[in-house]
């Protein structure tokens, strides 16, 4: 979503004829998009202001911060950035960019209805949802990105058909929650039937999705991704905790037995496919029994990868409130004992790879290899003198790591 928001503001920034640039030392302007869960991504940004701070004492600089910024954030960090905005309404950071070169007025615009400056040309993020209702207890999206909002079907069909046609190979549909698009919508086009009819766009592509939520995840999903050779043969499905009265805590509103019931369905209706989460470890009050249904969980769901988090308290949240705080070295040390069962199962499955054909879209080129994914998510490297970014092509499988496999180009 990060990536999302920032293609739109590059396309506003484009439109005031700024150019962009990887050096922020020779920077004019730096703008932030801050992160909804984590508060260690609110204190990494504490620590680039600082340095930015630095950087204004020998020249000119505006710094701006956007995204997901909770009010108590918001009051802390303007003594460190010249402008704060909400991400739903940009028109606002065009208003202050301009307002000291030009005394017309700029029209209000929807954020949906930006047109993205993509990072790339064959690979596009299209979101079709923002803000959220869940309310986990350890997140502030509800608070600074408002309740869920739907895209309109038809403009979601539109800049997908766009992108087929100018040759994208890879469509990624972002929501909070995209299970649950579609509910505020007079048309009440669900979630299965928009990802059915972009599938079922002619041309040659992928198509991608995050992020689910466990309790949203249904039976019509499920025949629709199984029916569709285009969606990708990857479901990231975040658990965040084996523990059903830790899942309570943080009001994910699913049990552990309802979650591995739903990933043995899907299993069972798509063989092969991979299956990724998040997972929060040292949550407020998780004693050290709790924490074991986790490693049993993770056991027996076998993911293909997984994104550990160590709970950080973020300010604004229910959790924050909680008792029972986990101290840093228990955390540290669970996570280990994680992420060894993580590493043991991702290395399992990649190794059933070795000897296999797949197919990959090649991300960029680095000295002698070509780097890229395969459907299922993998990250594969190949020699090759061969530039073949933004292409698919077939290699074979001859070496696996736990998250990284090797190859050779097949001709």
């Amino acid at each position: 979503m990060n990536y999302a928001d920032a293609e739109k503001i590059a396309t506003v920034l484009n439109k005031l004829n700024y150019q962009q640039t990887n050096n922020e030392k020779v920077a004019d302007l730096i703008i932030t998009v801050a992160c909804s869960v984590r508060q260690t991504a609110i204190e990494r940004i504490y620590g680039k202001a600082a340095d930015w701070q630095k950087i204004k004492e020998k020249k000119p600089l505006i710094t701006i911060l956007t995204g997901c910024v909770l009010k108590s954030d918001r009051l802390k960090m303007s003594k460190f950035f010249d402008f704060i905005f909400d991400i739903r309404n940009l028109h606002d950071l065009s208003r202050f960019l301009v307002r000291d070169r030009f005394s017309r007025s700029l029209p209000k615009f929807d954020y949906f209805n930006i047109h993205p400056s993509y990072q790339n040309n064959f690979q596009a993020y299209v979101p079709i949802s923002t803000g959220c209702n869940n309310f986990c207890s350890y997140c502030v999206v509800p608070y600074v990105r408002g309740r869920e909002i739907s895209r309109k079907t038809l403009d979601i069909i539109n800049e997908c058909k766009n992108l087929i046609k100018k040759g994208y190979k890879e469509i990624t549909l972002l929501g909070q929650n995209v299970n649950s698009y579609g509910s505020d919508l007079k048309n009440k086009v669900k979630f299965p039937a928009l990802l059915k009819t972009i599938a079922d766009l002619p041309g040659d592509f992928w198509l991608r999705f995050v992020t689910s939520h466990p309790k949203d995840l249904n039976n019509e999903l499920i025949e629709v991704m199984a029916k569709n050779k285009k969606i990708c043969r990857y479901l990231h499905l975040p658990i965040q905790s084996g523990d059903n009265a830790i899942l309570k805590k943080m009001n994910r509103k699913y049990t552990r037995e309802h979650y591995l019931n739903l990933i043995k369905k899907v299993r069972e209706k798509i063989p092969g496919i991979a299956i990724t989460t998040d997972v929060i470890i040292g949550f407020p009050g998780e004693t050290k029994k709790q924490f074991d249904n986790t490693i049993k969980l993770f056991r027996e769901a076998k993911f293909d990868m997984a994104y550990i988090a160590k709970y950080s308290p973020r300010p604004g949240t229910t959790a924050f409130k909680l008792k029972g705080n986990i101290n840093q070295k228990e955390k540290e040390k669970r996570y280990n004992q994680l992420n060894k069962i993580l590493n043991q199962t991702a290395l399992e499955k990649n190794k059933k790879l070795i000897g296999k054909i797949l197919k990959v879209l090649v991300e960029y080129k680095r000295k002698n290899f070509n780097y890229g994914k395969t459907e299922a998510f993998k990250t594969v490297k190949f020699i090759t003198t061969k530039d073949c970014t933004g292409q698919f092509v077939d290699v074979k499988i001859i070496k696996a790591q736990a998250f990284g496999l090797e190859a050779i180009l097949v001709k």
